[in-house]
């Protein structure tokens, strides 16, 4: 072999070597972040995680989750500003309290959301299909939810004249929720009665103001999620049939849910982070709207308040706790 000939065929070999060592080195860790006010419910990670699974990411395997977890929503920013130091791929803001603190928060980490947020209004983009944000995800809000949650305790309570309205001052669908709230009890001819969450320990004064009207619904609030089983045992204690989108809240003992279904929401935002993970830019994902919904009926509650609930209400539930 001429020497020209055996130069070219070691320096070949060597050019060769960096890819066949990257090819042979494990996939590096993903690290998620997850931001949210207390414990994500079992339904919102286990869908997050069988939709990643779906698309071939096994936690343990491809990626870690880090939980940034408030107590309350006002300790969100804090927890945010800390969980990105963690060298974050991407972060999950999983409820309403945690979208704005996540942007603010992200840097150029991606942000994906799961929340009951009119991203427009909130002026995190411009529109839902096309934006230049470093933010994407899956919103709650659909349509009539609202008026038609209004419309189902009404049939469960046909004297209803008032109906308490049970809110998050800071929350930024707020507004969206008392003006839809508004337009519904003007229509099916009651009163609307807000109750406004300054401090998650406003709950036992709210309860008391609450005693006035003959039903209570919770807006959809992540601070409202972690406080499900209080909020499910005053709305006992003083009579009042609940009606919420949450159907953590039915489980725990409100009378009934209507609204996204959550866990499909987590599994969908799964598809965005994935494909975030595989160098898609958040900008270029649009912010999607729910699919799935679900009707949660408590029977154990609706015979502790001592309700009758109507034959064509049961036959819309799609769970019947009984």
């Amino acid at each position: 072999m001429k020497r020209r000939e055996f130069i070219g065929l070691i320096g070949g070999a060597t050019a060769a070597w960096p890819l066949t060592a990257r090819a042979q080195q494990p996939e590096r860790m993903r690290r998620i972040g997850f931001l949210r006010v207390g414990p994500p419910p079992p339904a919102f990670i286990d869908g997050f995680r069988q939709g990643m699974r779906e698309r071939g990411l096994i936690e343990g395997q491809h990626f870690v989750i880090e939980y940034g977890l408030a107590k309350s929503a006002a300790q969100i920013p804090d927890v945010a500003t800390e969980l990105v130091t963690r060298r974050l791929d991407v972060l999950v803001a999983s409820g309403t309290p945690s979208v704005l603190p996540a942007r603010d928060a992200a840097g150029r980490t991606p942000v994906v959301f799961v929340a009951t947020i009119d991203p427009v209004a909130a002026g995190l983009v411009t529109s839902l299909a096309r934006h230049d944000q470093n933010i994407t995800g899956m919103t709650s809000i659909s349509g009539d939810v609202i008026a038609k949650r209004l419309q189902m305790i009404k049939e469960v309570v046909p004297t209803l004249n008032r109906v308490a309205l049970l809110v998050r001052e800071s929350s930024p669908d707020t507004a969206q929720y008392v003006r839809e709230s508004q337009t519904a009890a003007r229509y099916l001819g009651v009163e609307l009665q807000i109750e406004i969450e300054r401090n998650p320990t406003d709950l036992e004064g709210i309860f008391v103001a609450a005693r006035s009207a003959n039903a209570l619904v919770v807006a959809d609030d992540a601070e409202f999620t972690a406080q499900r089983v209080e909020i499910a045992e005053l709305a006992l204690r003083n009579r009042l049939p609940s009606v919420s989108g949450l159907r953590e809240l039915a489980e725990a003992g409100g009378l009934m849910a209507y609204g996204a279904s959550f866990g499909d929401l987590y599994r969908r935002a799964a598809s965005h982070v994935s494909k975030i993970l595989q160098g898609a830019k958040a900008s270029d994902l649009p912010i999607e709207q729910p699919v799935k919904f679900e009707f949660v009926l408590n029977m154990r509650t609706a015979k502790l308040l001592g309700l009758s609930i109507p034959p064509s209400l049961l036959a819309l539930a799609d769970e019947v706790i009984e």
